[in-house]
């Protein structure tokens, strides 16, 4: 019976020994220190200020208000990139550990150079990200973590986020200019009074919609069109509903800016709504290679952007894909095409 006692404590000694080597050894190597990567937050929605600080000091703070996040005045921003960012907050996991002799040269390189997320959760502060560099294999981030519970981590760790293989530090942004709302027109039929699009090189491509009572009139250089389909004019104004720049102006000096102004805008709409007039001038951007335009024909001229200068005077840069449906009359009022130079009529019209 005393040999049995005997083999039992002496198991549990070994055992003992056995785990307390092995939280030794996972201490070493960092893994017991799980507050180096309990980065995630699992409810968002409590989640009511971000403050992001880039590495060259400039700031932007999020702020939600009721369900919409503004920027720190209460300012208009791109819902989507708040989207991007809440899904990062909320899907990030731990991808691993750096080798130990690492950790010393990328906690260095951190404390001059990172990222800062400052997050808080119902109005209070809980985590802070410190974003490094990009793992070796470009699949995740170098992170530190600071929480207000534990204080900040003294182990950068690898984290990525589920799902998606890319780094993560392209969805936190101190620019505020990348934070802009993009929306330029979001308009309904029926607040729609007229439109008139204008080419100032091109003028058979000039054409006006007005709407009396219930009544459309579409001309072309003010003549009116012989036939009118008013389900295309219905199609046709349908599609103000959703329109939005692609970017800021991150390019052009002031100077260029205003040179851009000056030149001759090759087409100009003007739209008129029960409650505003809205006034575009667009401006075509050089190409060093020639494009097709949309008559098909060779030109040194960018088919996918162009600048455009919003009512409050300013620069955008906007897709053709988005305008084409307003100002490419033809598209839905045919009869245009009869005014068209023969060289375009040969061409084919799209």
């Amino acid at each position: 019976m005393k040999k049995k006692a005997g083999i039992v404590i002496l198991l549990l000694v070994v055992l003992g020994g056995l785990a307390w080597y092995a939280l030794q050894l996972n201490a070493e190597q960092g893994g017991s220190d799980t507050r180096a990567f309990n980065f995630k937050i699992e409810d968002t929605t409590s989640v009511t200020r971000i403050k992001i600080t880039d590495a060259f000091g400039q700031q932007f703070t999020l702020v939600k208000k009721e369900n919409t996040w503004t920027d720190e005045k209460g300012g208009c921003i791109s819902q989507a990139n708040v989207s991007l960012i809440l899904e990062a907050l909320n899907k990030i996991e731990f991808k691993g550990y750096l080798a130990k002799n690492a950790e010393k040269r990328f906690t260095e390189l951190m404390a001059t150079s990172h990222i800062k997320v400052e997050i808080e959760q119902d109005g209070e502060w809980t985590k802070t990200w410190y974003l490094g560099p990009a793992t070796p294999d470009h699949y995740g981030q170098i992170m530190l973590l600071e929480t207000a519970d534990d204080g900040k981590s003294d182990i950068p760790v690898m984290m990525k986020i589920a799902g998606v293989n890319g780094v993560i530090d392209p969805r936190f942004f101190a620019d505020p200019r990348q934070w802009a709302c993009t929306q330029i027109m979001a308009l309904r039929m029926d607040d729609i009074k007229s439109v008139k699009a204008k080419f100032l090189k091109e003028p058979y491509r000039n054409f006006e919609i007005v709407r009396k009572a219930n009544q459309y009139r579409v001309t072309q250089n003010g003549v009116a069109l012989p036939f009118l389909d008013t389900t295309n004019v219905f199609r046709y104004l349908q599609g103000f509903q959703k329109i939005h720049f692609e970017q800021k102006n991150f390019t052009l000096s002031d100077r260029q800016v205003d040179s851009v102004k000056k030149s001759t805008a090759f087409c100009v709409l003007d739209v008129k709504t029960k409650y505003e007039n809205i006034h575009l001038k667009m401006f075509r951007i050089k190409s060093q290679e020639e494009q097709r335009n949309e008559f098909g024909k060779l030109v040194n001229m960018d088919m996918n952007s162009f600048w455009c200068e919003l009512p409050d005077g300013e620069l955008v840069k906007c897709q053709y894909h988005v305008f084409n449906p307003l100002i490419l009359g033809h598209v839905f009022f045919t009869d245009m095409e009869r005014r068209f130079p023969d060289s375009l009529k040969t061409v084919g019209l799209q």
